[in-house]
């Protein structure tokens, strides 16, 4: 009787300690930084560093909203360049990076929150567009615009195109409404950002040729109880739809 009291007495400390363990210091405090992504983060003045209310955002929103709905304490900074503040999340306890796309090669370097939206490759035509692409390879036989030293141009390089390149993104839009180009590789949802920036708006994506999903990149030494209640709160938010309010408010 006596081992069996004492057994049951010890399973009760242990769940007692764990539920400790499991709660947050109500004056934990995390340091998040982003960088320009519209429309994801950026900064409302358009410069390289802005602080808390003036960086705004898709991500920038869904963030501010799963921190205040889990009740913990955070400071946001936007700067340049994206290297350094991937690197200050990687090596500083306490710090986060978004939004970045969840990689093999990265898993281990983070603790992971999300996602919270796509980051895809396409190629878009104009709404009345009767293009139809299966591939790549296809896309040879028209004009393509992209950005100039942009990732998705040289990927179209590599695969044997000849993308009509400029220095701002943003000029392919109207570029593909005047016909000067029959598509436009861009990603999503960035592109139509920039296009409804332009007031253009219903464009078609004829072809989608790769696709990732961006999140919140922690430290490894923020508490798992943090990152699970993050991520809770985060998948309560697309249940509600305020994911998809919030996308949709932007695009």
């Amino acid at each position: 009787m006596w081992k069996r009291f004492c057994w049951m007495s010890a399973c009760a400390l242990v769940m007692i300690s764990t539920m400790a363990r499991a709660e947050i210091d109500p004056e934990y405090r995390m340091v998040l930084l982003t960088e320009n992504f519209p429309p994801y983060n950026m900064a409302i003045n358009g410069k390289n560093f802005a602080q808390e209310d003036n960086i705004d955002g898709i991500a920038v929103d869904i963030v501010r909203e799963v921190f205040k709905r889990a009740g913990i304490k955070y400071n946001l900074t936007l700067r340049f360049p994206w290297d350094r503040i991937y690197n200050l999340a990687m090596t500083k306890p306490d710090y986060g990076v978004f939004v970045t796309a969840r990689l093999p090669e990265r898993e281990d370097q983070f603790k992971w929150v999300g996602p919270i939206g796509p980051d895809d490759w396409v190629l878009l035509g104009r709404s009345d567009s009767t293009i139809t692409l299966k591939n790549l390879d296809e896309a040879k036989n028209y004009k393509v615009g992209a950005y100039k030293g942009d990732a998705i141009a040289q990927h179209l390089t590599e695969k044997g195109l000849q993308p009509i390149t400029v220095l701002r993104d943003q000029a392919n839009a109207q570029k593909l409404m005047s016909g000067e180009i029959d598509l436009w590789a861009t990603g999503d949802p960035a592109g139509r950002y920039l296009a409804k920036q332009a007031g253009i708006t219903g464009l078609k994506t004829v072809l989608r040729f790769d696709t990732a999903q961006l999140y919140l990149a922690l430290n490894n030494e923020v508490p798992d109880e943090v990152v699970q209640k993050l991520q809770s709160e985060l998948d309560a938010l697309r249940k509600e739809g305020f994911v998809d309010d919030i996308l949709n408010n932007y695009l």
